[in-house]
């Protein structure tokens, strides 16, 4: 089986706070509520804090979860109300066909793949002069920085992912506010789509913690990507919302959440 987690946080706490401010640390957390034993299976998390002061972390898991540790650690445990709400996730994947519409929420990490970055650190550099002779050397992984690079990212891979996303039923941007490509050409005339999706940014960050106190440092950068879908292969798309998309889904990234499409007001 498969179960979805909403867990509230308590962001006064001293623990929660360092939950909160290192995703190596939550995604500790996240794993010690997992039965059996250590990375016997994958987790999907997201921590949605657009009230912060009422964070809520998302869990997908495989096996049932007990989230008592992280109540007791970061939440309210002599409160009042659901603390951890934990749902069967079988409901939900019985809904999925092909042209079905929900609300999403999607925190991922965009990135490009490139042989040569324009300004390597020290340790790319390193790699750089080391492969010198090598005919086939790995590239190095970079993220998107500009909001435009990361929704282009989004919307080049909806395909693939067993969705697309709607034309707005807004009114247009005004001129100039269309997302664009790196090199300045309209996102949507790069991909031949409607200029103006149901889809937006609402959050973006640059993570940089290092794992367990010391070594090299791990970086990424997020987006948080809200909207509209439409279900194109529900095969594809039901394997993204129980595998999750892109990078660094050990910190934070990839879980897919839907809901129902809000009703239009008439």
């Amino acid at each position: 089986m498969t179960y979805l987690s909403r867990i509230r946080i308590n962001p006064l706490r001293a623990g929660s706070r360092r939950l909160l401010s290192n995703p190596r640390v939550m995604h500790g957390a996240v794993t010690g509520g997992i039965p059996g034993p250590a990375g016997s299976e994958r987790v999907l998390w997201r921590l949605d804090a657009d009230d912060p002061r009422r964070p809520h972390l998302f869990v997908l898991t495989r096996s049932k979860p007990d989230w008592t540790h992280v109540i007791e650690q970061a939440g309210w445990p002599d409160a009042d109300g659901e603390h951890a709400a934990v749902r069967d996730y079988a409901p939900l994947l019985r809904q999925i066909a092909a042209g079905r519409e929900f609300a999403f929420r999607l925190t991922a990490s965009p990135v490009q793949n490139t042989q040569m970055p324009n300004t390597p650190t020290p340790a790319q550099a390193a790699r750089l002069a080391a492969r010198i002779d090598s005919k086939r050397a790995r590239g190095f992984r970079l993220g998107h920085r500009t909001v435009a690079a990361q929704l282009g990212w989004f919307l080049d891979r909806t395909e693939r992912w067993g969705f697309d996303i709607p034309a707005s039923r807004t009114d247009p941007a005004a001129p100039g506010l269309d997302p664009r490509t790196p090199e300045g050409t309209p996102v949507a005339a790069s991909q031949n789509i409607n200029p103006f999706r149901e889809v937006r940014i609402t959050d973006r960050q640059r993570h940089s913690f290092t794992k367990s106190g010391k070594g090299p440092r791990v970086t990424f950068r997020s987006a948080t990507f809200e909207g509209r879908l439409r279900v194109t292969d529900p095969t594809a798309f039901t394997a993204r919302l129980l595998e999750g998309i892109g990078p660094s889904k050990a910190y934070g990234c990839g879980l897919l959440t839907l809901a129902p499409v809000p009703a239009e007001k008439g």
